[in-house]
């Protein structure tokens, strides 16, 4: 399946009032059907994006997001140099380009007739602050082909996780612009497991658990009581499965993995969103289906009405057969009676003559 065809359909969908998607995308797939099944199969599929998506897909079908994107380098740029005059500048105007932005998506959204409300503005505001924080959702947002709103968190990768209706159509939101297309999946998880590695190893040592260059300490080491600070304290190192009584809360809370913390909260976040985002399309496809169904009752409806009127004029006409019947059988009961009168006269005078001569 041609990957560009379907992104140019999605883009044109994705514009549409939010209350006409479903059935656009109904008509669009019943379009190319008999042409190509495959495309109208994925066209089918397609997801209504939500109310700050669709604003920030409007404004990206207008190019007005190029000179905010644009800006993100500069910013990153400011940052890694530590520059606070240029930050401050750049951040200021940052804060002009997005607020215009939001106003001209705010427009639209009241011209297509459905205002947004301060709640969807803010989302587009931060979707438009994470693509200039991140190249790759800058490539989103630029794409038309946004589905849900973006965050940007820190210094972290924005999460991209069912962002996009066509991804294969955006390499760019996925590789960044230096680089070829890799697989989206393991490209953002491999980015992921680097960072959060990173992070794992340089948690500092805790003031209660010194650590040296020189003499790194494992895990197990960490745990074993120290034989100085408790004299007369039975050895219970070789007892691995034996439970440390004196083990504080707080010792348990130093010992979590803030690494593996953010991992399980990311996972749990990503779950809840593909599982909002599956209950859409699960609505979506009812809806395309009842719209269906509608649309062959309308039909079956409008049939019905079609033949009532042919059965109607039918009758009609039957009607005025029975009539005709009737009339001619009125006439042919009257030729009949005045036939049988002229044969009778014929008779009379055939007698007469006969009689005569």
């Amino acid at each position: 399946m041609d990957s560009a065809a379907l992104a140019d359909i999605a883009r044109e969908l994705l514009r549409t009032a939010p209350g006409d998607f479903v059935a656009d995308r109904t008509t669009r797939q019943r379009a190319v059907r008999t042409d190509d099944r495959e495309l109208a199969a994925a066209i089918g599929k397609l997801r209504k994006p939500t109310p700050a998506a669709w604003i920030v897909d409007l404004l990206a079908s207008e190019n007005a997001l190029d000179d905010a994107v644009d800006l993100g380098p500069a910013l990153r740029q400011a940052q890694a140099s530590a520059d606070p005059q240029q930050i401050a500048t750049l951040r200021k105007q940052r804060s002009e380009v997005v607020a215009a932005l939001a106003d001209t998506g705010a427009d639209r959204a009241a011209a297509a007739g459905h205002p947004a409300t301060p709640a969807v503005l803010d989302q587009v505001r931060a979707t438009i602050e994470a693509g200039m924080a991140d190249p790759h959702a800058g490539a989103a947002i630029r794409s038309g082909l946004l589905l849900r709103p973006l965050e940007s968190v820190g210094f972290e990768d924005v999460d991209l996780t069912d962002a996009l209706a066509v991804p294969d159509a955006v390499p760019d939101a996925w590789s960044g612009s230096d680089a070829p297309p890799i697989p989206i999946t393991a490209g953002r998880r491999g980015a992921r497991r680097s960072r959060e590695s990173g992070a794992a190893e340089d948690v500092p040592a805790t003031p209660d658990e010194p650590q040296t260059a020189d003499e790194p300490q494992t895990p197990g080491e960490a745990e074993k009581p120290d034989e100085t600070d408790a004299p007369g304290e039975p050895d219970t190192s070789e007892e691995p499965d034996a439970p440390d009584a004196r083990k504080s809360p707080a010792a348990d809370e130093d010992q979590r993995d803030p690494a593996a913390d953010r991992r399980a909260a990311r996972q749990a976040e990503a779950a809840a969103r593909r599982a909002s985002r599956d209950a859409d399309a699960a609505l979506d496809q009812a809806e395309s289906a009842l719209e269906d169904v509608e649309d062959r009752r309308t039909d079956l409806d409008r049939r019905r009405r079609d033949l009532e009127r042919q059965l109607s004029a039918l009758d009609q006409e039957r009607a005025d057969l029975d009539a005709e019947a009737d009339r001619l059988g009125q006439e042919r009961d009257d030729a009949e009676a005045a036939s049988d009168r002229a044969r009778e006269a014929l008779v009379a005078a055939r007698r007469h003559r006969r009689a005569g001569s």
